[in-house]
């Protein structure tokens, strides 16, 4: 696969293509900037199932199927959401991986967040799961790109640091 930009895209559409797998995307704050980095790169669709943006709350509980008691409870900017969010697109769009973003980007703070948290999900087989919480500096269009860049970054690191791993357990008793 090449491309005319992004190399982060590049990188984890070509694991994903090396595994055979797909990835789906549940998109809050960056609101579909996360597939279309995806999709800028030729080849893309023998990877991505497609995507969610889920900018308001009822489309994450509704859609998604993030719980309505922890949205009530913590807000749609918490770890424990970006994880079910990223579950969720995963299950309803029949992906191997789904990946998700929710967090603030500006310009005030949300359900007592600052501006620049942002939270980034993955999701994946076997039922493996990991967020991770961004401290982002910038305007809103600078919070954004960073947050599609970590939320990739989190996706590439699951594909290739556990792929060995997975390879040695599915080789192990031969």
């Amino acid at each position: 696969m090449t491309a005319t930009g992004g190399g982060d895209a590049v990188e984890v559409l070509s694991a994903l293509l090396g595994r055979g797998h797909t990835v789906a995307a549940a998109e809050s704050l960056t609101g579909g900037l996360v597939v279309a980095r995806l999709t800028e790169v030729p080849g893309a669709s023998r990877t991505v199932r497609g995507s969610v943006t889920a900018y308001a709350t009822e489309v994450k509980r509704d859609v998604l199927g993030v719980d309505g008691a922890l949205l009530e409870a913590r807000g749609a900017v918490d770890a424990d959401v970006a994880r079910q969010m990223a579950r969720g697109v995963r299950d309803l769009l029949g992906a191997d991986w789904g990946i998700a973003t929710t967090g603030v980007a500006g310009p005030d703070e949300q359900d007592g967040q600052a501006v620049g948290t942002v939270f980034v999900a993955v999701a994946g087989p076997d039922g493996a799961d990991h967020a991770r919480q961004l401290s982002l500096d910038g305007d809103r269009a600078a919070i954004r790109a960073a947050s599609v860049r970590a939320v990739l970054a989190l996706l590439l690191r699951e594909l290739t640091e556990n792929a060995g791993a997975k390879d040695t357990e599915h080789n192990g008793g031969n």
